[in-house]
């Protein structure tokens, strides 16, 4: 969609079928184009299986993107890095270059589990009470959600590992692991078993770590939004989620905040960036535009005396 700059990096993600290409195209694209043309990035987007269905090593789009590498080193394309992307993702105008954050040799992603802003068993009580008493009666209050580290490889009969990723984002150089990254997709059956229904998440996360190839980047790299709304904007549980001018502000100060923001799962919460389109009009982006610019400025601590705020009419 945009073709590869100088600097040979690129985003890459998989939308698959209408329900996934059509909210991407409204409402997260822009952001992503925006990142792009700000940091000379090409943006590469998979619209059809890149393995094909009657493979017999076939699996869902989640485990596809662990071919972009190969599909884009057999390409004429010049890519020398991927930054990969759930389609639900969107992007801050102040976001910084990823790929300067990117360590040679080193897959890099976001824990989903330590070096977080916020209590993470706070966050997930918060999570199955307010799911519980805004959403439905029949959310349970203890579940899965609060597996620990050890249940969750349990699960697939893996060693357990140190820290879990979110797998919505990762960043590879494509001659380092375009072929590992294939060997990993094609190691395990279709009929694969995890505790998100063959999702691809654990097993990636036990390739990563048990082979040291882990790069951990910091949470505003792919904050969720998940945590950020029920630690920041929990009022939008109960009667702001039908508030679109509400959500809307509500993802855009949590954009001034964090980089990439991620509407991972599958409750209503996380379909709040499919109802407003953020970062669409030119007052937006002035704000996020002005205060780049404001950060470059020195500032000197010198007192200005008293200051008397204006009245709001």
């Amino acid at each position: 969609m945009i073709p590869p700059g100088k600097s040979g990096n690129v985003l890459a993600t998989i939308a698959i079928g209408e329900q996934y290409l059509q909210p991407f195209m409204k409402y997260a694209y822009h952001t992503w184009e925006m990142y792009c043309h700000r940091h000379d990035l090409g943006l590469i987007l998979f619209d059809e299986d890149l393995i094909s269905p009657d493979h017999p090593k076939w699996k869902k789009a989640t485990w596809q993107k662990y071919l972009i590498g190969e599909v884009v080193s057999n390409s004429k394309l010049k890519v020398e890095n991927v930054c990969y992307l759930d389609t639900d993702i969107l992007i801050s105008p102040l976001a910084p270059n990823i790929f300067d954050h990117h360590k040679k040799g080193r897959v890099s992603l976001v824990s989903q589990w330590y070096n977080l802003p916020y209590r993470r068993d706070d966050i997930l009580r918060r999570i199955a009470f307010f799911r519980n008493r805004y959403f439905s009666p029949d959310y349970p209050l203890d579940s899965l959600l609060f597996a620990t580290l050890k249940q969750l490889f349990d699960f697939s009969s893996l060693p357990e590992q140190p820290d879990y990723a979110c797998a919505g984002l990762f960043v590879l150089n494509v001659d380092e692991f375009a072929t590992s990254m294939s060997q990993f997709f094609h190691k395990y059956e279709s009929s694969i078993l995890t505790p998100s229904a063959g999702g691809d998440e654990l097993y990636f996360n036990y390739f990563i770590q048990s082979n040291d190839l882990g790069n951990w980047l910091n949470y505003q790299f792919q904050a969720l939004w998940i945590y950020e709304v029920a630690v920041n904007y929990s009022f939008l549980y109960e009667s702001g989620s039908s508030d679109n001018q509400l959500v809307k502000k509500c993802i855009e100060a949590s954009l001034f905040s964090n980089y990439f923001l991620h509407f991972a799962g599958s409750w209503h919460e996380s379909k709040m960036w499919e109802q407003v389109k953020v970062l669409d009009d030119k007052e937006s982006i002035e704000k996020f535009d002005d205060f780049n610019l404001y950060l470059t400025v020195p500032v000197t601590g010198k007192p200005q005396g008293s200051i008397k705020p204006k009245e709001i009419s």
